[in-house]
């Protein structure tokens, strides 16, 4: 019965992979590599990073994926010279993925609480900010495609969760995904009315390719260890185990050092091994 449920894996920073190396590979977990979002790191020689990551993941078949370029900007601005260097940032993280082996790239949501409430008030505003979007990410996508790269697109503020499923649509693209981040979906719904986490599940349904798994206490953005917040952690994986496909489940924690106690709860709970 346990190898029916879904394999835990963990979003890491390198130097953490060496404490967990071993429980990754006992069942080829995802992992999700966190050092190169960071503009110091990418705007550096970041080979020697790569070449540890791919040192310490000799022997590693399972599917290997890399948080994308978030600070400082986002994916709808209306600035060109802004698009322009949100572009030159997703490429960089392009470079990291085709060093290391990496099949996927998290990439945030461009929308926000304020979009909620007010892209209705203006005529054309909902298109008008899919194809800045699209201004910005064409050309990574179509090198994501060449590369054999799954960019996801991660909820951050979004209250209605249909509407990052629109515009992964709007790409008609194998390369564009939905990704879910719980923690993000549980205080959007605690704060400000948004629905509960499943829903968000339930609305990306076969476009929904990567969940990140943190918990929250609906106050902040927490990131802590499943089992520490509010989450109702039965209701989320009722909802991923109706899916079709099999997302990519990756525990997203400040505390990494402790991370398997999260995932231990998750296990207790009979949800995951």
């Amino acid at each position: 019965m346990s190898e029916e449920l879904p394999v835990i894996g963990a979003a890491l920073a390198s130097r953490m992979l060496e404490i967990h190396r071993d429980w990754i590979l006992e069942r080829q977990r995802d992992l999700e590599i966190q050092d190169f979002f960071s503009a110091e790191v990418l705007d550096s020689d970041w080979s020697p990073i790569a070449e540890k990551i791919k040192g310490l993941l000799d022997g590693y078949t399972g599917r290997l994926g890399i948080h994308g370029p978030f600070w400082g900007f986002k994916i709808d601005s209306q600035d060109p010279l802004i698009r322009a260097v949100v572009t030159k940032r997703l490429m960089q993280g392009l470079d990291a993925c085709e060093a290391i082996g990496a099949t996927q790239m998290v990439v945030h949501s461009p929308y926000t609480t304020w979009d909620y409430q007010n892209l209705d008030n203006n005529p054309g505003s909902r298109d008008q900010l899919i194809e800045r979007v699209h201004q910005t990410l064409d050309p990574v996508v179509a090198r994501a495609e060449d590369q054999g790269v799954e960019l996801v697109i991660e909820n951050i503020e979004d209250m209605d969760p249909n509407d990052r499923v629109e515009l992964v649509y709007s790409f008609d693209s194998q390369a564009v995904r939905v990704s879910i981040d719980t923690g993000h979906a549980h205080l959007a719904h605690s704060t400000h009315g948004a629905p509960p986490v499943d829903y968000y599940v339930d609305a990306a349904a076969e476009m929904l390719a990567h969940i990140h798994v943190q918990d929250v206490d609906g106050y902040a953005d927490r990131h802590w260890l499943p089992g520490e917040g509010t989450i109702n952690w039965r209701a989320v994986f009722r909802a991923v185990g109706r899916l079709k496909v099999k997302p990519r489940l990756i525990i997203e924690v400040k505390d990494q050092v402790n991370l398997r106690r999260g995932a231990a709860h998750l296990e207790a709970l009979g949800l995951v091994v």
